[in-house]
C-alpha cells in the first residue's frame, strides 16, 4: 500500500465555482459554499483511494484566486505542480476562452514535465443559460491532453469525478516511473 502526495492547482476565472467545488469535494458533499472571493490561495487537502490498488493519493489542492490582481502571487505558490484542475462556467464563454491562458500559466511552472489534468465545466444546473457546448469543451480538452468533465456543484452532481481522475492519472505516472526504475536495476 502506497500513499502518494500530489500538488493540485485549481485554476480558472473568478466566479466559476472553484472554491465551491474544492470545499464540496473535501467535505464529501456536506458543505456547499456560496460565493466568496479567494484572495491568493486556499489549501484544501483530501486523500483519494486509487481503485483496485490499495494505494491512495493525498491531493493538496491549491484553490487559486481567479482575479488578475493576484496573478503575480500565484507564480510562487504554483511552483512544481503535479496535477491540474481547470474550471470554467458553462454559462460564461469568456471563462472557457480563458482556460488556455490558465493552462499556459500553470504549465510554465512545470516545464519539461508531463502535467496530468482535467477540464471541468461547472454550473450545468443552469442548462437554459449554457453558452459553452459540451462537444466544444471536450474537443479543446482532448487537444490539450486533458480529461473533460461537467458538474453542478450546486446540485452536487459529478463533483468527485475530476479529482478521482487526477488521483488515477498521478498514480499511473508514479507506476510508470517505478516500472522504468525497475528496468534499470
Amino acid at each position: 500500500m502506497v500513499k502518494l502526495a500530489a500538488k493540485c492547482i485549481l485554476a480558472g476565472d473568478p466566479t466559476v465555482g472553484k472554491t465551491a467545488l474544492a470545499q464540496l469535494f473535501r467535505s464529501d458533499g456536506v458543505h456547499f459554499q456560496n460565493y466568496t472571493l479567494t484572495a491568493g490561495v486556499d489549501l484544501v487537502v483530501k486523500t483519494v483511494p486509487v481503485p483496485d490498488t490499495g494505494d491512495s493519493v493525498e491531493l493538496f489542492i491549491f484553490d487559486s484566486a481567479g482575479k488578475e490582481l493576484f496573478s503575480e502571487m500565484l507564480d510562487k505558490l504554483w511552483e512544481s505542480p503535479n496535477v491540474l484542475c481547470l474550471v470554467y462556467d458553462v454559462t460564461n464563454e469568456q471563462s472557457f476562452n480563458s482556460c488556455g491562458k490558465w493552462l499556459e500559466k500553470v504549465r510554465a511552472q512545470a516545464p519539461g514535465t508531463t502535467l496530468p489534468g482535467v477540464l471541468v465545466g461547472n454550473k450545468t444546473d443552469l442548462a437554459g443559460r449554457r453558452a459553452v457546448d459540451s462537444a466544444q469543451a471536450r474537443a479543446w480538452a482532448l487537444g490539450q491532453g486533458l480529461e473533460c468533465f461537467e458538474t453542478s456543484v450546486k446540485e452536487m452532481e459529478s463533483y468527485e469525478a475530476p479529482f478521482h481522475c487526477l488521483a488515477k492519472q498521478f498514480h499511473r505516472l508514479y507506476r510508470e516511473r517505478v516500472d522504468a526504475f525497475h528496468t534499470l536495476v
